[in-house]
C-alpha cells in the first residue's frame, strides 16, 4: 500500500513546479502541529481500554482548521496528515476561509456499545480539547462518524470550556445547530461539478453509463442524483461486492438501496445467494469495478484504488473522485497521458466541507438556512470553483488536479 502523505507531497511538488512562489511554499511540506493521545475508555465489561488517536493541524493562514475525525481500524498518522494536507487544498481550491486539518481513532466502532462509542466519542474531545475551537479548529465527520458523534463531542467541550459553543463541530443533528443540506453535501457538491463537465462535452445523460464504487453516505447520495438525472447505473459496489448490469436498462437506484438495507450489501435481487436464477446482472471483486465498461466512474471509497498496477484497465472516460486520494500520483499521469478526465477530489468532494463552513457560519451567525438555501450557494460556489480551475488547468496546459493544487497554492501564499 502506497504512502498517503508521500502521494500527497509529489502532488504539491507538480503544482509547485508550474509557480513561482519562492519560499512560501514551503510551510506546505508539513504540519503546523500534531496531536497525539491514548485514549481511556471503560468498557461494558469493566476492562480499559486504551484507543490511539491523532489530530493533525496542518495550516491555518486563511482561517481555523477544518476537517474531519474518522473512526477506522486502517488509521494510521500518515493517512491524517495526507488527508489534513488534502483539506489545506480544498478549502483554499473552493475559496472558504478556512484551513485544513484531520483527525482519526484507531478503532473499529461496529465491535463497540452505543456506551462504548459515545466514551470513546467524549474521550476524543477531553484529549484534544485546548486546541479546539470556533476561531482554532472546527472538526466534522468522517469515515464511521456521524451526527450523534458530533453532538456527544461538542456537548464534552461545552461541559469542559463552561460555555455552550456550537460552531466548535459542524455535522451536528439539526436539533443540536447542525445544518439543513449537510447529509447529502458532498455528493451534491461532485454532481454540480460533474454536470458542468457533462455539459461541457455535451453528454447525453440515457446514453451515458455509470459505475459507483463505494455505496456509504456520498456513494449513496450520488447514485441516487445520478439516477434520477437520467444516467444509466450499470455498476455499484460496497465493501463486500460489486453488483453489474448484464442487460441494457441499467439499474433502479430505489431498489439497490432497499436491498442494501435489508441484506447489508449492494444487490439488485432479494433471491438467496445459492438459489439466484436472475439473468440481468452478476457479481464482482468490490476492487474489480474500476475495470468495468462504463463513460463515467464515480470513486466513493477509500484511497489507493486506482494505481500502476490496474491503471492500464481503467475503461472509463471520465472520473469523478469522491473519495479522498483514490487515484495514486502514477496512475494519474497515466490517465492524464491517455486523454481521460479526472475531476480530482480536492474539487469534487469539497462539497462536504463548503457545507460544513455553511454551518459554522450559521452557528457564528446565529442564522438558520433553508435546504434550498444552502444547495444556491453551493452549487454557485462548486460552480465557481470548477470554471477557475478549468482555466487555470487550461493556462498551464495541465490537468485539472494540479489546475486546483496551483488555483490554492496561489490564494494561501497570497
Amino acid at each position: 500500500m502506497q504512502n498517503p502523505f508521500e502521494n500527497a507531497m509529489t502532488q504539491l511538488d507538480g503544482a509547485a513546479k508550474a509557480l513561482d512562489l519562492g519560499t512560501k511554499v514551503k510551510i506546505l511540506y508539513k504540519p503546523k502541529r500534531i496531536l497525539k493521545a491514548e485514549i481511556p475508555v471503560i468498557m461494558d465489561n469493566k476492562k480499559t481500554k486504551k484507543f490511539k488517536a491523532f489530530r493533525v493541524q496542518y495550516n491555518d493562514v486563511r482561517g481555523p482548521f477544518k476537517g474531519g475525525i474518522r473512526f477506522h481500524q486502517q488509521v494510521d498518522l500518515n493517512e491524517v496528515k495526507a488527508l489534513s494536507f488534502w483539506m489545506t487544498i480544498k478549502t483554499a481550491a473552493v475559496n472558504i476561509p478556512m484551513g485544513g486539518g484531520k483527525g482519526g481513532i484507531i478503532v473499529n466502532p461496529k465491535k463497540l456499545s452505543q456506551n462504548e462509542l459515545e466514551k470513546l466519542s467524549r474521550g476524543y474531545i477531553k484529549a484534544f480539547y485546548k486546541y479546539l475551537g470556533p476561531k482554532k479548529d472546527v472538526p466534522a465527520p468522517d469515515v464511521n462518524t456521524n451526527s450523534q458523534i458530533m453532538d456527544w463531542m461538542v456537548d464534552e467541550y461545552s461541559k469542559l470550556t463552561g460555555k455552550k459553543q456550537l460552531g466548535v463541530i459542524t455535522g451536528k443533528s439539526l436539533k443540536n445547530g447542525g445544518s439543513l443540506g449537510r447529509a447529502t453535501a458532498t455528493a451534491d457538491g461532485g454532481f454540480f461539478v460533474l454536470q458542468q463537465v457533462v455539459k461541457k462535452l455535451k453528454i447525453k445523460p440515457k446514453e451515458t453509463k455509470v459505475a459507483i464504487q463505494g455505496f456509504g453516505n456520498a456513494g449513496s447520495n450520488i447514485v441516487h442524483l445520478l439516477y434520477h438525472a437520467g444516467f444509466k447505473i450499470v455498476a455499484v459496489s460496497d465493501s463486500q461486492t460489486t453488483v453489474v448490469d448484464s442487460s441494457t436498462k441499467g439499474f433502479d437506484f430505489h431498489t439497490i438501496e432497499k436491498i442494501k438495507k435489508s441484506k447489508g450489501r449492494v444487490d439488485i435481487c432479494e433471491c438467496h445467494k445459492n438459489n439466484c436464477n436472475c439473468q440481468d446482472h452478476y457479481h464482482v471483486s468490490p476492487q474489480k469495478i474500476v475495470e468495468l465498461p462504463c463513460d463515467i466512474l464515480v470513486l466513493a471509497a477509500l484511497e489507493n484504488q486506482i494505481t500502476k498496477e490496474n491503471v492500464n484497465k481503467v475503461k472509463a472516460k471520465i472520473i469523478l473522485e469522491l473519495a479522498n486520494g483514490p487515484i495514486t500520483p502514477d496512475a494519474d499521469c497515466e490517465l492524464f497521458g491517455s486523454q481521460k478526465i479526472v475531476i480530482p477530489d480536492v474539487l469534487a468532494n469539497a462539497g462536504g466541507v463548503t457545507v460544513s463552513y455553511f454551518e459554522w457560519l450559521q452557528n457564528i451567525k446565529k442564522q438558520k438556512w433553508s435546504k434550498s438555501e444552502v444547495r444556491k450557494k453551493l452549487k454557485k460556489i462548486m460552480i465557481d470553483a470548477y470554471d477557475e480551475i478549468c482555466q487555470t488547468a487550461k493556462n498551464h496546459k495541465t490537468d485539472l488536479r494540479t489546475g486546483a493544487f496551483i488555483t490554492a497554492l496561489k490564494r494561501i501564499c497570497k
